[in-house]
Parts: structure tokens; sequence; C-alpha cells
């Protein structure tokens, strides 16, 4: 028996999960807890909303509301999408709680005590328009390493943490000024001092992922910079020093040690105060799982601070995985890209959703939701293979026996079939222990086929009329079958592993069962089975028609008069990476040219082209229409930057008319514009009507 701490990365509280989230961290830890509690292990799996920081600050004050009611909001909505998922822990809690204030402030004086937190002035990003200092996240730029997009202390594209030095074209966040930079005190993290320890514990790691291995080495090889750990908020764990009244615990340092506060709370709730020491201080391994952006600080500030504090466990694998992606990208609360929990659970089964992400796990590099080949997935193989073998061993069980029936003749083809199934059997568990989960399912499935064949090649439609006794042999065997699938399959997709125990005539429930000791089958009695899962149809999966449009945000660049036309302009846009675009746009009775200069607008980028009075227009700027008046919609990201509706995943058409775009009501709303209750954005603030309109004025 081992004792199996598993910490699951903690999600933000300031927005619904998505897929992502699911694939890279989520699923992937409640597969290996649920098969180590099954081994009979020790399990502590703990998690929990991540309510500090500045991605929960910018959301509260975009919405005109308090911090604690957003992560009040969605810390519900997060246990309601994982008990629906399945995703089991032990505890999944909060970072705004107060026991985990304390456990974190302690933390904070252990390692301050110890000489591993020292202050320090800082030059730091100081708004004037706002007249605050700004913490990371309300800071957008440029990388300087790689030129992707910089929010905050880390770059996005490479996933390097981040100086201020290191942050091109510097905008504020809130609003959208250049800040300046300005003297003010932080605390810092002594990180530089632990970059021998960590390679020396680094040594033995050759059993981890190769992309998780060699980031964290030349992480620390390029050189390990002290970390600020204090950040200009009032929304988040207090200094427990004094003089630091008005500065909080940065969200980074206080999110990890929430592994540690969860286990002692698990503790207190079980009424075993001391319970947790028994996986932070006694002989247990470690597993943290999460998605690559989130490397560095499980690999390397995590076991620095753990080594500074003294006394506690560090890591014994990070299985990180990559990022799953839609059309190429990645999935983000920020970007509002992704396929959101709350919305795909009420039209699929969360059990083909555990399979989808299990079979196309992002382990070794990203993968692509893909709504064709999810339904390929399941009809093809959970429903046509897996579910089929089930539902056809049990139906002719149930119609000629009612219970499963005894072996009483034997055959040597039974044995080779059991032999075969128990070989695939042992490699799923293998598999898990490995973190190789994609590998698991897949042996899994095998497993299925294996019975299919066996069942085709046996015959006990015909045996039935012609050798009772050898047909009793061959179901007994088949059900068999079923059981250690079933057993197999129950980390992957526990409700429908459940399913199948029961119609297997079992009380309990599969997952109070021991993975390798119950590989007999008894002779219960069965109901009349059902089947395990329906085949998906095309309309189930249809996008919102918001998804066909690509809509980006576009500067203007030049603005001539038409030609042709006394009251159209021609207009060049920048739309970034993709290019200049040329525009034929009817706005010239409510504009002049010099107004447009300069302004970032919204464009549809994939409108069929069209010839208007001579011209080719690329495109068509979008705005209210205000009673026949055009007032302009006016974004405030990077050129060529996506404009989006939170909760619906981008899928543009190649090209769309113009009718189509017109059935996709838009809607004035305050300063806003609102598609189905939720408003248009871009990647940094809602997108707004030039010129205050009345509600209810539809976008052209």
């Amino acid at each position: 028996m081992e004792r199996i701490f598993i910490g699951v990365a903690w999600p933000y509280a300031n927005g619904s999960l998505h897929l992502g989230t699911l694939a890279g961290c989520l699923l992937p830890g409640d597969i290996f807890g649920r098969y180590h509690r099954m081994k009979g292990n020790k399990v502590l799996m703990v998690s929990g909303s991540d309510e500090h920081g500045t991605p929960i600050t910018i959301t509260a004050e975009k919405e005109g509301v308090t911090p604690k009611e957003i992560v009040d909001r969605y810390h519900e909505e997060h246990k309601r999408n994982l008990e629906e998922f399945g995703i089991k822990f032990e505890n999944f809690t909060r970072t705004s709680n107060y026991f985990h204030k304390e456990v974190v402030k302690k933390f904070f004086l252990k390692l301050y005590d110890n000489g591993y937190i020292y202050p320090k002035k800082i030059q730091a990003f100081y708004c004037e328009h706002c007249q605050r200092f700004l913490p990371d996240r309300y800071v957008e730029g440029v990388c300087k390493y790689c030129h992707g997009k910089a929010r905050g202390d880390q770059c996005e594209e490479c996933g390097r943490t981040l100086d201020i030095n290191d942050i091109l074209e510097p905008k504020c966040k809130i609003c959208g000024s250049a800040p300046v930079l300005k003297e003010t005190e932080h605390l810092f993290f002594k990180l530089s001092a632990f970059e021998e320890k960590l390679l020396e514990w680094l040594k033995d790691k050759d059993y981890w992922r190769d992309n998780v291995l060699n980031f964290t080495l030349n992480f620390i090889k390029s050189g390990l910079k002290d970390r600020a750990i204090t950040r200009d908020l009032q929304w988040g764990v207090e200094v427990p020093l004094p003089g630091y009244e008005n500065k909080r615990i940065y969200v980074w340092f206080d999110a990890v040690i929430g592994y540690l506060s969860a286990s002692m709370e698990w503790a207190e709730k079980i009424g075993k105060a001391d319970e947790w020491k028994k996986w932070w201080m006694e002989d247990a391994k470690h597993y943290y799982f999460l998605a690559k952006d989130n490397i560095p600080f499980h690999t390397i500030i995590w076991p620095a601070m753990l080594m500074g504090h003294g006394g506690l466990n560090l890591p014994y694998d990070v299985p990180a995985n990559e990022y799953l992606t839609m059309s190429g990208e990645q999935f983000s609360k920020s970007r509002g890209v992704g396929i959101w929990l709350p919305d795909i659970v009420k039209k699929f089964d969360p059990d083909t959703i555990r399979y989808y992400l299990s079979i196309n796990m992002p382990e070794k590099r990203d993968t692509d939701w893909n709504w064709a080949d999810y339904q390929a997935k399941i009809n093809n193989e959970l429903v046509a293979v897996y579910g089929n073998f089930i539902h056809r061993v049990l139906t002719f069980i149930h119609k000629n026996f009612g219970e499963i029936p005894p072996y009483v003749k034997g055959d040597e083809k039974d044995e080779e079939v059991i032999k075969e199934v128990m070989e695939n059997f042992e490699e799923v568990g293998k598999s898990i222990e490995k973190c190789h989960f994609k590998e698991g399912i897949k042996r899994v499935m095998r497993i299925a086929q294996i019975g299919n064949q066996y069942m085709n090649a046996s015959e006990p439609w015909r045996l039935i009329k012609e050798d009772v006794d050898r047909c009793k042999s061959v179901m007994h065997t088949c059900a068999r079958i079923v059981k250690i699938l079933a057993i197999a399959s129950a980390p992957y997709m526990p409700r429908a592993a459940d399913k199948i125990w029961k119609m297997l005539g079992y009380k309990n429930s599969i997952h109070n069962c021991k993975w390798d000791e119950e590989i007999e089958i008894d002779e219960n009695k069965i109901e009349k089975p059902s089947p395990l899962f329906s085949k998906i149809e095309m309309e189930n999966i249809m996008e919102d028609p918001f998804s066909k449009l690509d809509l980006r945000v576009a500067r203007i660049i030049d603005v001539k008069d038409h030609p042709n036309a006394d009251k159209l302009y021609v207009i060049d846009v920048d739309v970034g990476e993709i290019g200049k675009r040329k525009l034929v746009a009817g706005i010239k009775p409510w504009y002049k040219k010099d107004e447009l200069l300069g302004k970032k607008i919204v464009v549809i980028i994939n409108l069929k082209k069209a010839k208007i009075r001579g011209i080719e227009s690329e495109g068509m700027l979008l705005a209210v229409d205000e009673n026949g008046k055009a007032v302009l919609l006016i974004a405030s990201a990077k050129e060529g930057s996506r404009v989006y509706v939170e909760g619906i995943q981008p899928n543009p058409e190649k090209e769309i008319s113009y009718e189509e775009f017109r059935k996709i009501k838009m809607l004035s709303k305050g300063n806003a514009i609102e598609y189905k209750g939720k408003l248009l954005r871009d990647d940094s603030d809602i997108i707004k009507i030039d010129r205050p309109v009345k509600d209810g004025y539809s976008v052209r």
C-alpha cells in the first residue's frame, strides 16, 4: 500500500471551466486517483478555486461588482461541473477562505524566518490615468524574447516568466494608456538561492516527461531570478508583516501553498487534524497535474518554496499536458476561446467527453478538439464496439438464462482469450501508473474488440440450439470479459463502468472494488440491460451561427472618397498578421476622414467579397444602425485580435454571405454590443460603441 498525493492545478474563479482545463489537469488527475483508490492505495487528491490575483479583480471591475461576488458565483459553478463530469476530490476548496489564508501566512513567516524573503525597492508600472500601481495582469504588451503576447509576468507564447524590462509596448489593461515606471517596495522570494539544490533534486527525474524535464532544466540553467511575492492590491492574502498593510501576497505564491492548506483542511474536516502529515511528512509520492504553462511554478518555484520551508515532501512527478486547442487556438478564459463545461454537459453524456479527451489527450503535443472526429469516435468506437459488445452479451444472457451461466464445458480458446484480455488489462494499469492515459484507454478499447471477436467466432446463437453447455461456457467467458472491461473502464468512464457493474448484478459500486481482485465472475441474476451510449447526430453538435463569423480588430490607416459614389469611402485597414484589407463603407455622411484615421474598429474578414460601384470590398466594418445613422464599433486590442462572445468558440467558415450575417442579431446595450445576453469583446476589453445610443439598435 502506497500513499499517493495528487495536486490538481487550481482553476481561476473568474469564468466557466472549459474543456482545456478538463483535458489539461482535471481528467488526468481523476483517472490517476480513481485507479490508485481501486488499487488499494491511500489517495489524497486536492484542488480548489484560485480566487485571488488580478484575473479576479479585472473581471470584477469590468462587471462593476466586488471580487467576492465573482468568486462565489464561479466556485459554485465549478463544484457543480466537477460533480457532473465525475471528478472526485478528497477536498476541493477555495483560496479565499480563512483556513487557507492562515496557512499561507504561516508558510510565509517560516520562509521569512529562514532568510528566504526580503524587502527590495523596485521600479513598477504605474498608470497615471488610473492613479495606481499595476499588478502584473493589469499590464499587457509584447514579449521581448519571442514577440508573442505578454500578459503580466508571463508570455502566452513561449511560457517565459517576465519582469518589467521584458515587456515591450506595455499598456494598462483597464484604460489602455501606457504606464510609467515608479519606485515602490515589495517583498521578494530568494529563488536564486535554490539553483544548485534544484538541479541536484532533478538528477534522478529521468522518468519525467521529456517536455517537462527539458523545460525545467533549461529554465534553471538560464539563471533563476528572485521573484516578488507581494502586489499592490486590496484583494488577496494579507502580508503578515507591519508596513505592508496596503499590499497582498502575490497569487502564484498563495495558490501553490493551497496544496498544503487543502490537505490540512481535509484533515480537519474528517476530524483527524494531523492526518495530512502522513502525506506531507512521511513516505508518500506527490503528483501534480497541470497544463504546460504552469510547469515552472510546479517544477521550480513550488519545490524551492518547499525546500526553503523544510520538512515537507517534494514533487515525485509533474506529468504536465500540452494544450487542447480548437482550430489551432489554445482554449483560454481570458480570450473567450473555449467549449464551456456548463454548456456541453447539457447536450452530451459526460463519459463520452471523458472518453474522447482520454483517447486524444495532449500528453506529448497539442491536440485539437474536432466535432466531426468526436462524433466519429463516439459512434464508431464507444457505441459500435465497446457499448455493442456489452449490450449483446448481457442481452443474450438475460434472454436465454436470466443469470450469468456457469462455466461447464471448456475449450482452449476460452483460456487464450482470457489470457489476451488479462494482458491488456495489466497494460491498462501500467499505462495509468506511468500517466500514459491515452495508451491506457486504447487498451480498454482493445479488450472490447477482443470480446467482440471471440463472441463472433464462438457463435452462441448457434450453440444455444446445438450445445447448451458449451453456450453457457462461452457466455460465462463473455461475461468475465465484460466484468474486466468494466473495471478497466472505471477510471476513465466512472458512470458507464458503474452502470455495467449494476447490469452484471452487483449491488455495490464498482469504485469500491479492488482493481485486480475482482476478475472472476459471479453467477448473478441480471435484469434486462439497456444501451450504455446513444449515437450522436450531427444536429446535436451544430455550432452557434455566431461562431461562423471571423471578426477581427482592424486599424484604419487610410480613407479616400469613392470615385463613383457620393456616400461611400474606400478605407484601408491593418488587420495585424492577417494583413491589410480594403473596405468600401457607406459611412461618409456621419464620419469625416480625419475622424476615422487611426481608429480601431471591428471588421468581418470572411464576408464574401463584393464589388461596390466598381471597387472590390474585402470585408465589412461593423456599426450600429441608429435609425439609419451608422455608429462605429470601437475596439482596443492589438490589430488582428479576435472579437468574440464569451462561451461561443470561434470556428469561422471560409466565407459567409451577407444574408447569413444579417441573420445574426447583435444589439446595442449601454455602451456595448450584446449577442444572446453576452457582450462582444476583444482581448483587452468589451467592444464599445463610438458614441451613446439607445438600447436595442442592431449591428449592420
